[in-house]
């Protein structure tokens, strides 16, 4: 092994977390190598749900047009449908994804993109166009078979599948994006906690139109409850939209203590048969697999100069929709930090915070995702669908939830409840958007974390408290409609002030002299500030008084705040600085001369 390629960061994988790294490094200026053991992209549909928290990472990538192109939009994934069969009985449905009307405005008010159903065949080719074409090199069917690491750096042994020829990778970091069997997580000994292969699904990628059964409405998800019919599994799936209203994958739960499920064309057949509940309608299978659920995360996200993302380490069913979105958002956390330590501008303890960030995110998705796998058997158990293993019986307890009866009465409400309780599957606006980082790359400002007035897992509050989630509101900016959010981001720190706030411009000069870092600086508020408070909802959004400031990330996370102008910004934000780079200064800045005579 000779041939040593050198690089500053090596990632490993194409999925949406990978792709999404190598995207955001290239669009940083940081050079990288992406390899995959494949030898291409996806080329089945399986992550679709794609969250307003990913969509902002594409826009501040400025790839969320090509995104919504390729996209179904969020009225399409109006309902979720629990029937026996697409032509059979409908036994509810669910408002979801911000369609509701009593949630639409969460939705608005909350960012400025929008849900969509984007299949993993369409977002990584964007992501992965997007990395390459601003200066990602990538090798596809290049497997990595190992690791060391030293002081100065990793070198990957990477195995070229086609000619057999193993050659070495050295780089100051490796990213490991390779799945939910990361070889870089085994290799690096990451610590795993839950367990896999708790259940057995298939799946199979069929075309039919469908309009019949599904245009009057519109869903991305069609539930399909049969228990006890004679097509083998457990009884339950789903038929999932992948292009409306002519492409689909079914899902079908099977008994996976059997072994894996082998399915023929033949088979596969007579399972779509049964869940569309229609012997005649042409369709055309385009392939069949089998994948299982698990609940696993990792408790920690990194060793050394070795940091794994995406499914390697949070690994769980997909219900919710959170795999990619949780997989591209963290690369958007990890890729500002290996920007400005590779710069010089950070400390390597920078990196650190990765992983403090990320990891409770990891387990609070995976947790939600299973909890909401547990909120299925009331749904079969009111329907009466537990009732018996023969068919027959199962038949005339589904019709029995209907009489006009005590019991019939009674069903009908533990049904009813048990279908509010999916809001928890197919609203969670706060799972999504309420994650509030503790880390050393956030500095308090000394004020207690808000409290949620709202449940905060089903609604997403707005805060500039340091660690949240930036809020958005609409502002005019250069003559154009913006959020506040594109007012921020693209790898670089933001703070926003408004009026009175002119101090802050000598503190943003002090930091850059003094680390090397640009910090934008942006005014908010009437007429002759940089942008215009249409509305005055930065005004009270804020949070904080007009000669305040709010510093803002490179992921769009509040970094720290002041609520008001104070007596040496340029001390003060110079510290604030040292403390997120992790470049502690020897002794707090306490004015701009000293600080002044320090860089001299």
């Amino acid at each position: 092994m000779a041939k040593i390629i050198e690089t500053d960061v090596l990632v490993v994988g194409s999925g949406p977390a990978g792709s999404a790294a190598a995207a955001l490094l290239s669009s940083y200026g940081v050079k990288n190598i992406q390899i995959s053991k494949y030898g291409s992209l996806a080329d089945t549909p399986r992550a679709h749900i794609t969250n307003q928290r990913t969509m902002e990472v594409l826009r501040d990538l400025g790839i969320e047009d090509a995104a919504k192109q390729y996209s179904s939009h969020q009225d399409l994934m109006a309902n979720n449908v629990f029937c026996y069969s697409l032509s059979g009985e409908e036994f509810g449905r669910i408002l979801s994804w911000g369609n509701h009307p009593a949630r639409k405005a969460d939705y608005e008010l909350a960012s400025p993109t929008q849900i969509c159903d984007l299949p993993q065949t369409f977002l990584e080719p964007i992501l992965f166009e997007t990395a390459v074409s601003r200066g990602t090199s990538a090798r596809f069917n290049n497997e990595f078979v190992d690791l060391r690491q030293d002081a100065d750096a990793v070198t990957a042994t990477v195995k070229d599948r086609l000619t057999g020829e193993q050659y070495e990778i050295r780089c100051q970091y490796l990213v490991g994006a390779d799945g939910g069997k990361s070889r870089v997580a085994e290799s690096i000994g990451l610590p795993m906690e839950g367990q896999m292969g708790l259940s057995g699904s298939m799946n199979i990628l069929f075309d039919a139109d469908l309009s019949k059964y599904v245009a009057h409405r519109p869903s991305v998800l069609y539930w399909i409850l049969q228990p006890g019919a004679n097509i083998g599994g457990v009884g339950a799936g789903v038929i999932r939209m992948v292009r409306p209203w002519n492409q689909w994958l079914a899902i079908w739960g099977y008994d996976i203590s059997q072994g894996e499920m082998k399915l023929t064309d033949e088979k596969a057949e007579t399972i779509l048969r049964s869940l569309i509940g229609d012997n005649d309608v042409p369709l055309k299978i385009r392939s069949t697999s089998t994948w299982t659920v698990n609940n696993m995360y990792a408790s920690q996200y990194s060793v050394g100069r070795v940091f794994c993302l995406g499914d390697a380490v949070h690994r769980h069913p997909p219900l919710n929709g959170l795999g990619s979105n949780t997989s591209v958002q963290d690369a958007f956390n990890l890729a500002w930090k290996l920007k400005y330590v590779l710069a010089g501008q950070a400390d390597r303890s920078l990196l650190e915070t990765y992983s403090t960030e990320r990891q409770p995110v990891g387990k609070q998705i995976v947790t939600r995702a299973n909890k909401s796998m547990a909120d299925y058997p009331p749904i079969f158990d009111a329907l009466g669908l537990l009732s018996s293993s023969d068919p027959e019986k199962v038949n005339a307890a589904i019709v029995g939830r209907k009489d006009a009866t005590h019991e019939g009465k009674a069903r009908r409400r533990k049904l009813n409840e048990a279908l509010q309780q999916k809001n928890y599957e197919f609203n969670t606006r706060g799972v999504e958007l309420n994650q509030r980082y503790k880390s050393a790359a956030v500095f308090g400002d000394g004020t207690a974390e808000p409290a949620y007035s709202r449940d905060s897992e089903l609604y997403y509050q707005a805060t500039t408290w340091p660690g949240a989630h930036l809020p958005h509101v609409w502002v005019e900016h250069q003559g154009k409609r913006k959020s506040t959010l594109d007012l921020c981001g693209r790898g670089r720190f933001t703070l926003l002030t408004g009026i009175g706030g002119e101090c802050w411009r000598d503190a943003v000069a002090a930091v850059e002299e003094r680390f090397g870092v640009s910090v934008d600086l942006m005014s908010i508020g009437p007429a002759g500030c940089d942008a215009l408070d249409i509305y005055a909802d930065w005004y009270w959004q804020s949070e904080v008084e007009e000669d305040g400031c709010v510093l803002v990330r490179p992921d769009m996370h509040v970094a720290w705040r002041s609520a008001v102008a104070i007596e040496d910004p340029a001390a003060t934000l110079v510290n604030v600085f040292a403390k997120i780079l992790g470049r502690p200064l020897a002794a707090p800045v306490e004015s701009r001369q000293a600080q002044r005579e320090m860089v001299g």
